[in-house]
């Protein structure tokens, strides 16, 4: 079903075509844009409102600025679903999302007018400012550079980084704060209270008005543009006399706060802040989900990724399920950690700025001084954790796979080289679905093998993880503990198991067989057993092991393997570089082994977004593959009788 865009909207092709508009239609246009995301998202789901909540800014953006020549930088790209829109995507943006679809955030292979790929948050400033010290250098004087950071990616430690080094840079860089109080969760910390501060301060609302009458008369001061300037630098120093300006303080020229949502002096702002040289910041205040009613002033939180919902009544569609189902991984994550922490009055939580989609929000309700949310910084998280267990504490830091990479260099640094008992509980591993290779989880079986004092574990099933988390909260010295689980459901609908210890470093062995043995690692083992049991039925009885830990290895089982099979599969959810599958081989090797090991895994290439099961069948190890090699192997050991 293909939604049928407003009139103006249709118009628009690219952002050329924008520039046709006479200004006074870009009210009804931002109205139709809106509108065309909600009949969108309603019906397809995705990202809501967050793009709703910048689409005054995006349009007076596109109208200002000439991109892609002019380089604009979303930060999170969650917020460009208008941009898309208006830059040539609008009639596939139906299939945002989808395997084979677009993305769903900006993605430089895309599209000329995606200057830069942001997955990840806080990285918008520091791309932005390499871009406009390229520009400088090529002297290419009028190009405008542009950072929109928003959604809490202030709070990235990288942004600061951006901001300090922006401020020393004298290149024509423009940051906008989007200023919603927002990233998917409520926005926390120090930061958050310092920008209501300036957005609610008399002092800076008093000379605000004097600043933008001032900017108000740069179109017709002509050469007396810089007299006008010096003048709004005296505005800005007198109001510091009474508050501090971060901002001002950084070198960096701030203007505002002005309404994010006032498309007409939008334009009006960025017309005049084309014509001052420098880095500088304008700061937006807006509303997450701004003008469709249920985001506006329902829960935030709910209404960042709604799914599918009807538009007119706000209702959420929810799958309705014939019998039981099992609970998501997260769910039980954030369950079972209550339940240690009532155990174990040491047990701590700690997440970087997603207490929801890592259900850390659980343990937040029910044990709010034993739960922290750090805001977008994982390696402060991963720092904090390394502080807090110097002191005895246990702490649980839950990092998605993918950001988790953000924080390697403390993981190693802080916590390994320290001998620290933390541990880490890696959120989506494997491919995260729809969000994309931003997102998926595809390293950490690889970078986390490599460091010393780790133990990286996986379990198959919901009482796997209920059980490897209680075994990591009981007296360990010296060592991490790494626990890796896959975005959405397990197996067990009946999953509240008691807590039983796992020895660590040791598998399990699942089902006998003859000839092929299959050594999986982690939920992926499921397609394992579906392989296994439909072999049966044929009278074919292929060795099943649950390998649990990639480090350290149970040695003891893969002995008994390699005695007792010359044909191997191994199987991850992991890069297979440097994944399991090469721990095995390396096992195999140590130990002088003579085998055909087949390791399935994801390849060395980006895989694109789509459902975990599309995107397993594309990489090669989702059930039909396991199937086929099973079969290659029995048949190479027939051809060789």
């Amino acid at each position: 079903m293909l939604i049928t865009p407003g009139p103006i909207l249709a118009q628009i092709n690219e952002p050329a075509d924008l520039k046709k508009l006479d200004q006074a239609q870009l009210v009804q246009l931002c109205q139709e844009l809106r509108q065309f995301i909600i009949d969108n998202v309603s019906i397809y789901g995705g990202h809501f409102g967050a793009s709703l909540g910048v689409t005054e800014l995006t349009v007076a953006l596109h109208y200002v600025f000439n991109a892609p020549t002019d380089q604009i930088v979303w930060d999170v790209g969650h917020q460009a679903y208008g941009h898309k829109i208006l830059t040539g995507r609008r009639d596939v943006f139906h299939t945002n999302r989808v395997y084979k679809g677009i993305s769903g955030f900006p993605k430089r292979k895309e599209s000329e007018f995606d200057a830069f790929g942001v997955g990840h948050s806080s990285t918008s400033v520091s791309a932005a400012l390499g871009m406009a010290a390229a520009s400088k250098y090529l002297g290419l004087e009028e190009k405008q550079h542009v950072a929109v950071i928003g959604d809490g990616a202030l709070t990235g430690g990288i942004a600061f980084e951006g901001l300090n080094n922006a401020g020393v840079s004298n290149t024509n860089l423009l940051i906008i704060l989007n200023d919603n109080c927002m990233s998917i969760d409520p926005n926390v910390g120090a930061l958050k209270d310092y920008l209501t501060d300036i957005t609610t301060s008399r002092t800076y609302n008093r000379f605000k008005d004097e600043v933008w009458n001032l900017l108000g008369k740069l179109s017709k001061v002509g050469k007396n543009a810089q007299e006008v300037v010096s003048k709004i630098d005296s505005a800005l120093k007198s109001a510091l006399l009474s508050q501090s300006n971060l901002f001002e303080s950084l070198n960096l020229r701030y203007f505002g706060p002005v309404d994010g949502h006032d498309v007409d002096h939008l334009v009006a702002v960025l017309n005049d802040l084309k014509n001052i040289k420098g880095p500088k910041i304008l700061h937006c205040v807006t509303v997450k989900g701004k003008g469709y009613g249920p985001s506006e002033s329902g829960n935030k939180t709910t209404w960042h990724s709604p799914g599918t919902f009807d538009k007119i009544t706000g209702e959420i569609h929810k799958k309705t399920y014939d019998k039981p189902q099992a609970p998501k991984y997260q769910d039980v994550f954030g369950h079972t950690l209550v339940e240690l922490a009532k155990l174990n009055d040491k047990v701590v939580g700690i997440t970087p700025a997603m207490p929801s989609g890592s259900s850390m929000n659980i343990m937040m309700k029910e044990f709010p001084e034993r739960a922290f949310d750090v805001g977008i910084a994982e390696q402060h998280a991963v720092t904090f954790s390394a502080g807090l267990a110097t002191q005895g504490l246990i702490p649980f830091c839950n990092i998605y796979s993918s950001f988790m990479q953000r924080a390697y260099d403390q993981v190693i640094h802080d916590v390994c080289i320290q001998s620290l008992p933390v541990n880490f509980c890696l959120d989506r591993a494997g491919f995260a679905g729809s969000d994309g290779p931003t997102h998926h989880g595809a390293y950490d079986i690889a970078y986390f093998r490599c460091i010393p004092n780790m133990i990286v574990s996986a379990p198959m099933n919901e009482s796997e993880l209920r059980n490897l988390m209680y075994t990591a909260q009981l007296p360990r010295k010296d060592q991490a503990f790494s626990i890796r689980y896959p975005r959405g459901q397990g197996v067990m609908p009946e999953w509240r198991t008691p807590f039983e210890k796992i020895e660590v470093g040791t598998g399990r062995k699942l089902r006998d067989g003859e000839e092929v043995a299959i050594l999986t690692f982690g939920h992926i083992g499921n397609y394992a057993v579906e392989v296994c049991d439909k072999m049966e039925k044929k009278g074919v009885h292929v060795a099943h092991y649950d390998l649990r830990f990639a480090k350290p290895l149970d040695e003891r089982m893969l002995h008994e393997v390699f005695a007792s099979f010359k044909k191997v599969i191994t199987v991850e959810d992991g890069c297979v570089q440097g994944g399991v599958g090469s721990a095995v081989l390396e096992f195999m090797a140590d130990h002088h082994y003579q085998a055909d090991v087949r390791r399935m895994g994801i390849p060395d290439r980006v895989i694109e977004h789509g459902e975990q099961l599309e995107l397993h069948n594309e990489s090669g190890f989702g059930p039909e593959a396991i199937e086929e090699q099973v079969h290659l192997l029995l048949e190479s050991v027939s051809g060789s009788r």
